[in-house]
């Protein structure tokens, strides 16, 4: 007769085999380790985990390093201490006749983006000149970098780890290629300084011509500003003084008072330009 093997010793291999099966995965290289090599390997194996292409992932990935300058500015950002007078006396006389002239160019645009999304071409026009002086200063600064940067930085690292994974969304669904990639220090993209989870969420291809580029083209860029403010609740027709709900939502493309009042008193002012 064939010997078997008892119950006994046949539950302990199972429970043996089962404990192999669930042996947990390898710890997540943290953030801040020392070994920003190794937290960027396991960064690449998290992001195709969330669906990220490898092609996405090796074509901005590669040969990223980490940036001191930018965790430098990061750590040393100042309170913004203007007042209302001092920041729209320095920013809006400057910009007032360019803006007038934007106006202008993209009138037929800016009309058919309020058609669209409610919010006026005023508006648009001067979140445009304030953020990056009509698309002259978008900045220059390696986009995936930065981010990268302050995703293994421990201060906001979860925050730019949501960052960096939109980042390669874009580079994904070819709005931009990695190069391409270039704006402000702290990850801020395109002529009006989108963030790439908001491009993510509110870039639109307003000209057809199958890409949202925030960078290049000023159709994508406005009609996208716009979508950002009807995404928060902006109220077609309404006023956007201090006071009213769409302040309110001026303030949430950027939480500073003192900018949302510049960027409702340049706007009123475009509003009354020949």
């Amino acid at each position: 007769m064939t010997p078997t093997i008892s119950r006994l010793a046949l539950a302990a291999f199972i429970v043996s085999a089962s404990l192999l099966s669930v042996r947990p995965a390898p710890a997540a290289v943290a953030c801040g380790s020392g070994n920003f090599d190794a937290w960027l390997a396991d960064f690449k194996t998290d992001a195709a985990a969330k669906g990220i292409s490898q092609q996405a992932i090796t074509a901005g990935l590669a040969g990223v390093t980490l940036d001191p300058s930018v965790v430098n500015r990061d750590r040393s950002q100042k309170v913004f201490t203007q007042t209302f007078e001092e920041f729209s006396g320095r920013m809006v006389p400057p910009r007032l006749e360019r803006g007038a002239n934007r106006m202008k160019q993209y009138g037929s645009v800016l009309s058919r983006i309020e058609q669209a999304y409610g919010v006026p071409g005023e508006v648009l026009v001067a979140i445009w000149g304030l953020e990056t002086d009509f698309g002259v200063n978008t900045g220059k600064f390696a986009t995936i970098r930065s981010l990268a940067t302050l995703a293994y930085d421990c201060r906001r690292s979860e925050q730019f780890r949501a960052e960096l994974l939109d980042a390669l969304r874009i580079v994904q669904r070819g709005d931009l290629a990695p190069a391409d990639m270039k704006g402000a220090w702290a990850g801020e993209l395109g002529q009006t300084q989108f963030m790439p989870s908001s491009w993510m969420k509110y870039a639109v291809d307003f000209d057809g011509n199958g890409k949202r580029d925030l960078l290049h083209n000023a159709p994508d860029v406005l009609a996208s500003t716009a979508n950002y403010l009807a995404g928060y609740g902006w109220q077609k027709g309404k006023d956007w003084q201090p006071g009213s709900p769409n302040f309110e939502v001026l303030k949430q493309w950027n939480k500073s008072e003192v900018y949302s009042k510049t960027v409702a008193y340049f706007a009123a002012q475009l509003a009354r330009a020949p």
